[in-house]
């Protein structure tokens, strides 16, 4: 994540260290610089914001449901259900902040217009659990995903802030972000307990 989120800021020499430095052997940052900003013109108001970054949480609720469908470990199954039950408050969260912009909005209507297809991050979900689905064999592994993903998506709304002409809606892709980190500092809390046990 940190190699990709320096290609995204310009940097054109990276090495991926993944494994530390016993494991390099001359690896590059891969994937698209631009990877996730197709959805993003840089016109948008606070309100169309949040109903990206919504449908980008469900797209994930969406992918962690599908994955507890594909595991056979019952206890990675139930990190996966953990995760898909998290990603239920984010959506909270930003309908609550969506409503603070469209007092009149209501949940079943605004549910009905959100498209799954992507996620946060700006990964497809079937793309997502196509290339990843092999990977996850513990519940460390299904922790290691959601922080990639949270990672990714960090850096997204950073980018999008930086795309953005609307201060309006830089603060309220700095305050995503910010959720973000929370997310992130959340789910090392698992991963500490799950080395715990």
């Amino acid at each position: 994540m940190a190699a990709q989120y320096l290609h995204g800021q310009g940097f054109k020499t990276i090495y991926n260290l993944k494994g530390g430095m016993a494991a390099w052997d001359g690896h590059e940052a891969k994937g698209p610089q631009d990877m996730g900003m197709s959805v993003l013109t840089g016109d948008e108001t606070p309100a169309q914001i949040i109903r990206i970054a919504y449908s980008h949480e469900q797209g994930l609720a969406v992918f962690y449901v599908k994955m507890v469908s594909l595991i056979s470990d019952a206890e990675t199954a139930g990190v996966f259900n953990l995760l898909a039950d998290i990603e239920e408050h984010h959506k909270q969260k930003l309908f609550d902040v969506y409503r603070s912009l469209e007092p009149s909005a209501e949940r079943d209507a605004f549910d009905k217009q959100i498209s799954a297809g992507m996620m946060e991050g700006g990964w497809s979900v079937e793309e997502f659990v196509r290339q990843h689905q092999s990977l996850v064999k513990r519940p460390a592994d299904a922790l290691n995903i959601a922080m990639m993903i949270e990672a990714q998506a960090l850096d997204l709304y950073l980018r999008y802030a930086d795309k953005s002409k609307d201060e309006k809606v830089k603060t309220v892709l700095f305050n995503l972000a910010d959720e973000e980190k929370a997310h992130l500092k959340r789910l090392g809390k698992l991963m500490d307990e799950k080395h715990d046990k």
